[in-house]
């Protein structure tokens, strides 16, 4: 015959389960006490017998090859504690020992700390209502504190424990400081905790915060200026090769033929704010490029008129001086208003130029 477990500690609450079993085919009646006292019995031929206790149960033992019934006691409480006994009657009886032990609460005195940095912090734990004395543990940052560091007082009343435990822990860094109590059936301590928050590490936090702000702010600006620059050696590139006013062009052609070459070409005066209201159906481009070899033409012409006693005396620095005036090429838009408005202009003197020539040869 069997009996198992021989001893069992559950927490008050939990259920008890043990199992009795025997090989020997002779026994009539298996009988359950608890303290000593009868609270089921199962008969060989019928089973489980009526019982008055309903917080009691036994039913047979599965996969067992020998006579084996399992009793429950569905929850305990602390007047189960004792010995619990299977007895076939005038055959055998084992026993065995039932303990039940009380969970009560624990908790960690005020609300989370702010400490500065090296501050002593005081923490209080308490844990009341248990059976037998608890154990207490603190723990900081995940990890357990040395017993040495802490002092435990124990206080009994009415056959239940209460712990007090005192901790003080300098500032060094913030975490979470807890107290853990637990009974040998309890399979996960009862904790409570707070947080400490060191004030220096929130400070140092914030200025790592501001040089950061500060450094992003710093390459922002560093590439705005960079940007900036960039934009602004594009558009004076672009100022530097825009088109050229028309009003323009024409002083770039007086300046390469004289004004009064100009006015010879022309049989008149150069009237630079002069304008034209009217269109043409000569293309602009034509007009300024004939009349500009026209009069290039006429001017070579009537200075090779006036003799080679002429040429002989322009000198070497005359000519030096005369390339130093002409002016660097540059473009002109076509389809710019303006240039129409200039080679109406031109066409107009070059057409008063032609009329007069006309006249002078009728």
């Amino acid at each position: 015959m069997e009996l198992t477990p021989a001893s069992l500690t559950v927490v008050r609450g939990d259920e008890a389960k043990f199992r009795c079993s025997t090989s020997n085919t002779a026994w009539t009646v298996m009988t359950w006490l608890l303290g000593g006292r009868a609270v089921v019995s199962i008969s060989k031929q019928n089973g489980v017998l009526p019982s008055v206790d309903p917080n009691v149960t036994a039913v047979k033992c599965s996969n067992s090859k020998t006579d084996c019934w399992e009793f429950t006691l569905r929850r305990t409480e602390r007047n189960s504690q004792g010995q619990v006994a299977c007895d076939l009657q005038l055959i055998d009886k084992r026993t065995a020992e039932l303990f039940v032990q009380e969970k009560g609460n624990v908790r960690v005195f005020g609300e989370n700390r702010l400490a500065f940095k090296g501050e002593l912090v005081l923490f209080q734990c308490q844990a009341a209502g248990w059976f037998p004395t608890p154990t207490l543990q603190w723990q900081v940052h995940d990890k357990k504190v040395s017993q040495d560091e802490y002092n435990i007082s124990t206080e009994e009343k009415e056959n239940l424990f209460t712990v007090s435990s005192n901790l003080s822990i300098p500032a060094g860094r913030s975490s979470v400081v807890g107290c853990l109590v637990s009974v040998s059936a309890l399979k996960t301590p009862l904790e409570s905790s707070v947080s400490l928050t060191v004030v220096a590490e929130v400070l140092e936090e914030e200025d790592d915060c501001t040089v950061l702000v500060a450094v992003t702010a710093s390459l922002a600006a560093l590439l705005l200026l960079v940007l900036l620059s960039i934009c602004t050696a594009l558009c004076y590139r672009h100022r530097r090769t825009a088109k050229r006013n028309p009003q323009e062009v024409i002083r770039s052609i007086q300046s390469v033929f004289g004004e009064s070459s100009v006015a010879e070409a022309t049989g008149g005066n150069v009237n630079q704010g002069f304008s034209s209201e009217g269109s043409t159906d000569v293309d602009s481009s034509e007009i300024i490029i004939g009349t500009r070899s026209q009069m290039s033409f006429d001017t070579f012409h009537k200075r090779q008129g006036s003799g080679p006693a002429a040429g002989n005396k322009k000198t070497t620095g005359a000519k030096d001086e005369s390339k130093a005036d002409i002016p660097e090429d540059f473009d002109i838009d076509m389809d710019a208003p303006e240039t129409e408005k200039a080679a109406v202009t031109i066409q107009s003197q070059f057409r008063k130029f032609q009329k007069k020539k006309r006249d002078e040869k009728s």
